[in-house]
């Protein structure tokens, strides 16, 4: 059990730090000034949210080698529960960002602050702490979804309790068990997302005064 546990770590950390670059990607493309690039990556989020993460599972893992793109059972997972919880972080982004006034916007323009300096410097800083609450809430959706890599024979918590169910005859004690480990693991992320958004607004406070 101790080996599955490990395995859904590794996968709820590289996904999730592969889920943060996405979503931050799409969301800057669909704040673009280019209107196809906007509506390119509006249709690339709308596909993602809108089909299984099961179903993109199985393309990657069994459809790309059909095209002679041959991935490895862990980052196939990596993957595709990086884009799919990533395609709803460039939403939550995006709606953070248009949640900062427009005046920090005029003010930019008015000190010769380019864009990206303002997105970055400025924009960006703001909405991850408007956002947090909401990236957390992502990072446990991300944690619970791991548990569909089982079906390409990753040996994460679900699989491994399979295992022990299997050679054991017993249902209740391993799948209970994971269920305890699953929901200490969400737990563990929802301490650490308050403890960091308690700093970061403590950080935002000493500013304002």
């Amino acid at each position: 059990m101790a080996e599955g546990a490990w395995v859904t770590v590794q996968l709820t950390v590289a996904g999730y730090a592969l889920a943060l670059v996405v979503a931050l990607c799409l969301c800057l493309a669909r704040l673009s000034r280019f209107l196809a690039l906007r509506w390119a990556m509006g249709a690339v989020v709308e596909f993602l949210r809108g089909t299984s993460a099961f179903v993109q599972l199985f393309w990657v893992f069994f459809v790309l080698p059909l095209f002679g793109i041959t991935l490895s059972p862990m980052i196939a997972g990596i993957i595709v529960l990086g884009l799919n919880v990533g395609a709803y972080g460039s939403e939550l982004l995006r709606g953070a960002l248009t949640a900062i006034p427009r005046s920090q916007w005029e003010a930019s323009v008015a000190i010769n602050l380019r864009k990206w300096q303002y997105m970055f410097f400025i924009a960006l800083p703001q909405a991850l702490i408007i956002a947090l609450p909401t990236m957390n809430n992502m990072a446990i959706e991300l944690l619970k979804a791991t548990a569909i890599v089982s079906t390409i024979t990753i040996t994460d918590l679900t699989f491994q309790a399979e295992l022990i169910r299997s050679a054991t005859g017993t249902t209740a004690v391993p799948y209970i068990s994971i269920f305890i480990v699953y929901f200490l693991m969400a737990s563990l992320i929802t301490l650490g997302f308050r403890r960091l958004e308690a700093r970061l607004n403590e950080g935002l406070d000493v500013v304002k005064k």
